[in-house]
C-alpha cells in the first residue's frame, strides 16, 4: 500500500485534518472540526475585551473526530485504502498559546476547582490582557539583556509565552501556583497522542520557544533566573519547571500510545512528529524556499520566510523573530504578521453592512465584492490603516487601533470594503519593505489560506499594491499539508516517508494560480501607499513629526484624477 500521513491543523476556532498521499501529495480526505465551546470556540469576557481562552477539551474530541471521519472517507473513496498505511502524523496550532498544567502535563481547566476559570484554559494567541506586562519585558530587557530583544525585533508582545504566564501570576494567583508548569498547545497536543506528558520530557518546539519565549542556545536557553525574579520576584522558579531543549519539527516527539492508537483506529507505530505554529508549518507546505515570502491569511496573517545559516543576516526591528530551525532544520526562520485581516472584513461585515447588500454573512461578502472589485484604485477617496486588532508588524503595538480616513455624506459601504481590503495590503507591503531594508530579498510570494483561495479581489489588490505577482499555494489547506509533510519526515525513508522536509515538499506541495499586478493601478497605489505610509508613522510612532494637513487633500486629488481618467 501507498504510504499515507496525517495533518491536523488546530486553528482559532476549528481543527482541520488532511489525510495525504505521501507519495503524491494527493489529498485523499479532510476534516474540519468546528470547537464547540464559547464563542466560534473562543472563551471570551464581556467585562474584558483584551480576553481570549480556549477548552484544550475541544482539541481531543476534534483529534478523535476528523482522524476517525478521514479515515472513513479514505476508505469510501478508494477501497483499497487501508488505516495500516498511515505512517505519520503532524501537528500545527496558533501560537503563543500556552496551558497551565498540572505536574502530570494534564491541563488545570480539567480540574473540577478550575473547571470554569478561562485563566486555567488555553490563553489563546489573541488574548492581549498582558500588554502591561509585556510593556515591563521589553523594558527591563532593553535595560538589563538587550540580547534578547535583537532576534523578536526589539519589543515583546502581549501575543506571547512570557507575558501571558507573568500576567497569569498577577491576576490569578491561584492558578499560577497551582501550576506544575506551562505548554505551548502545539507541543502538548504530540505529547498527549504519544502519552509522554510529564512537562520535563515534552519534546518543546523550537519554533514556539525561539519565536515566543525568548528561547536561545546563545543565551543557554530561556532567560536566566536572575532576570525572571527581576520581572516578578520568584518567578525564576519556574524556569526549573519547563524546559532547556528544544526540537525542530522534523523530529519525532514519538508514536502514538496504545489510548490513541486504540481512539483513532491506527498503529502504534504511526510517527508522531515534533509540533509547530500554523504559519509555520503552512509556509512549508507552501513550498517556502530562500527569496519567497509566504503569506499565511486567515483571521490574521503571518509572513514567514527562511534564510540559509551560513549566510549573514541582519537584526530585523519590528519583526516577530529570527530563530535557527523555528520553519526548516538549516534555515533561520523569519517572522511577521498583521494582527487582523479577515478579523476586520468579519466586524465590518457583521456590524455595519446594511441588509440591502445581504441577509447573510455570505450574501453580504459576495455582494460587497462585486461592487467593490468595479471601483479603481482611489476613486473612493477612502484610505484606512489596518489597525483594528493593533499592530504586530513592524510597530509591535496592540494599543494601536484602526482608522478610516476620507470618508463623506456620500461614501458607500462597497468603497469601505475596499478600503479595508486596501489598508490589509499596505500593512503588508510596510514588512516587505522592513524585511528588504534589511538585506532579505523578498523575489515571490506565495499565499495561501481561505482568503488567499477565496477572495480573488484581494490577492488582486495585494498584487497591485506590492507590484509583485501573488501566487496561490495549490492546496487550500496549507497548514495541515505542512503538518503532513513533517509527518512524512518523521515516519523517515524506511516506512515510506522522506528524509528530509525539501524532499517531501518536492513531491507533496505546489502551487496553483497567479495574480499579476496591473501596472495603471500600481501607480495609483503608489501615491496611496505615501499616505498610508504617513499615517502609519504619525499615528504609530513616538518621534514622528510634520504636518497631517495635506493627506485628506491629497486623498480628494488623487480620487478626482481617478474619475476623470475613468471618463
Amino acid at each position: 500500500m501507498a504510504p499515507f500521513v496525517i495533518g491536523l491543523d488546530f486553528g482559532t476556532n476549528s481543527c482541520r485534518c488532511l489525510l495525504v498521499d505521501a507519495a503524491t501529495g494527493m489529498e485523499i480526505a479532510g476534516r474540519v472540526f468546528p470547537y464547540p465551546s464559547g464563542t466560534d470556540g473562543v472563551i471570551l469576557d464581556p467585562s474584558e475585551p483584551n480576553l481570549a481562552r480556549q477548552y484544550p477539551g475541544d482539541y481531543l474530541a476534534a483529534v478523535e473526530t476528523t482522524v476517525r471521519e478521514a479515515i472513513l472517507a479514505a476508505g469510501k473513496a478508494d477501497p483499497g485504502f487501508r488505516p495500516e498505511a498511515v505512517v505519520g502524523i503532524g501537528v500545527d496550532t496558533t501560537g503563543s498559546s500556552p496551558m497551565p498544567v498540572d505536574g502530570r502535563g494534564q491541563a488545570l481547566c480539567f480540574q473540577d476547582r478550575f473547571r470554569r476559570n478561562p485563566a486555567a484554559m488555553v490563553w489563546l494567541w489573541k488574548d492581549h490582557t498582558s500588554y502591561k506586562e509585556a510593556a515591563r519585558i521589553t523594558q527591563l530587557a532593553g535595560a538589563e539583556r538587550p540580547q534578547y530583544l535583537s532576534k523578536i525585533g526589539g519589543a515583546y508582545s502581549s501575543e506571547w509565552w512570557w507575558s501571558k504566564i507573568l500576567h497569569c501570576r498577577n491576576a490569578a494567583r491561584d492558578v499560577y501556583d497551582a501550576a506544575g508548569s506551562w505548554i505551548e498547545i502545539c507541543d502538548w497536543i504530540p505529547a498527549v497522542l504519544t502519552g509522554n506528558l510529564s512537562p520535563k520530557d515534552v519534546k518543546r518546539s523550537v519554533c514556539a520557544a525561539g519565536h515566543k519565549a525568548l528561547f536561545s542556545a546563545e543565551w543557554d536557553g530561556l532567560p536566566d533566573a536572575e532576570f525572571l525574579d527581576k520581572l516578578s520576584p520568584g518567578l525564576g522558579a519556574l524556569r526549573d519547571r519547563l524546559y532547556d531543549k528544544a526540537y525542530t519539527a522534523d523530529c519525532r516527539a514519538g508514536t502514538l500510545s496504545p489510548e490513541w492508537a486504540s481512539r483513532l483506529g491506527l498503529s502504534r507505530s504511526v510517527a508522531v512528529a515534533v509540533g509547530a505554529f500554523d504559519a509555520h508549518m503552512g509556509a512549508v507546505g507552501a513550498g517556502i524556499a530562500p527569496g519567497t515570502l509566504v503569506k499565511i491569511i486567515g483571521t490574521s496573517t503571518c509572513d514567514i520566510m527562511i534564510h540559509p545559516r551560513g549566510e549573514p543576516l541582519q537584526d530585523i526591528p519590528g519583526v516577530c523573530g529570527i530563530v535557527d530551525g523555528s520553519v526548516m532544520g538549516g534555515y533561520y526562520g523569519i517572522e511577521a504578521g498583521q494582527s487582523g485581516v479577515g478579523d476586520i472584513f468579519l466586524w465590518f461585515v457583521n456590524t455595519l453592512v446594511p441588509e440591502k447588500y445581504g441577509r447573510t454573512q455570505e450574501e453580504k461578502f459576495d455582494n460587497l465584492a462585486e461592487a467593490a472589485a468595479a471601483l479603481k484604485p482611489g476613486e473612493s477617496g477612502l484610505l484606512a490603516l489596518d489597525w483594528n486588532n493593533g499592530n504586530r508588524t513592524i510597530l509591535v503595538d496592540v494599543r494601536l487601533s484602526g482608522l478610516l480616513l476620507g470618508q463623506t455624506l456620500y461614501t458607500q459601504p462597497h468603497e469601505i470594503y475596499r478600503a479595508l481590503l486596501e489598508a490589509t495590503g499596505f500593512g503588508a507591503l510596510a514588512i516587505i519593505d522592513r524585511i528588504e531594508e534589511y538585506g532579505v530579498p523578498v523575489k515571490e510570494v506565495v499565499n495561501c489560506g481561505g482568503l488567499a483561495s477565496k477572495n480573488p479581489l484581494l490577492m488582486q489588490i495585494y498584487a497591485d499594491i506590492t507590484g509583485r505577482p501573488m501566487k496561490i499555494s495549490r492546496s487550500g489547506q496549507t497548514p495541515a499539508l505542512g503538518a503532513a509533510v513533517f509527518a512524512a519526515v518523521a515516519a523517515g525513508a524506511d516506512n515510506g516517508g522522506y528524509a528530509s522536509v525539501q524532499e517531501a515538499q518536492s513531491r507533496m506541495v505546489g502551487t496553483g494560480r497567479t495574480y499579476s499586478p496591473e501596472e495603471a493601478n500600481h501607480r495609483v497605489y503608489k501615491e496611496l501607499y505615501r499616505l498610508y505610509r504617513q499615517m502609519h508613522d504619525a499615528y504609530g510612532t513616538r518621534d514622528w513629526s510634520g504636518s497631517m494637513f495635506h493627506v485628506m487633500k491629497d486623498l480628494l486629488d488623487i480620487r478626482d484624477a481617478v474619475r476623470r481618467s475613468a471618463q
